[in-house]
């Protein structure tokens, strides 16, 4: 029998993770969506003002410049593509449909959440809905989809195989 995290309690296991980090993703996903479809705050319009503090505030090194010069004065690119990214990994996680290509992606947005708006956080202690996205998408990714989802029902190239 293989032991790939696919069969029995460990497969089932990961896919339940996947499935968590996947409603992680799309839950914060739908605070950028449009009323009446996401959760309070509704839209992309709050995402300006901690955009224009991150520019002003950021600690990591060239962030501050990269922030001002490109990110704020695009902000409604950057806004709309962030709540694409987020909702599309959220959805492809819960599905388990190109788990590890959607789990890398979310880590890299994870990444980035952690280098910029975490920082706005005054609370250290709730930086974590930042921080904690990071090992958790990353354990998607290497532990793949696990022996419950969408993605091994159907055909696909193998670049898209959980």
């Amino acid at each position: 029998m293989a032991r790939d995290g696919s069969r029995g309690a460990s497969g089932l296991g990961q896919s339940l993770v996947r499935v968590g980090v996947g409603a992680y993703w799309l839950y914060f996903a739908s605070q950028k969506w449009p009323a009446p479809y996401g959760a309070p705050p509704h839209g992309i319009g709050w995402l300006l003002p901690l955009m224009e503090a991150a520019a002003k505030t950021n600690p990591v090194p060239g962030l501050q410049t990269v922030f001002s010069r490109l990110v704020v004065p695009n902000w409604q690119f950057f806004a709309i593509a962030q709540t694409v990214t987020e909702t599309v990994v959220g959805v492809l996680l819960i599905l388990g449909i190109a788990t590890r290509p959607a789990a890398l992606v979310g880590t890299l947005v994870a990444i980035e959440l952690s280098l910029t708006v975490a920082f706005l956080q005054t609370d250290v202690g709730l930086r974590w809905l930042y921080y904690l996205p990071i090992p958790a998408t990353l354990a998607v990714f290497v532990g793949g989809a696990g022996s419950v989802g969408v993605g091994r029902l159907l055909s696909r190239p193998r670049w898209l195989a959980a």
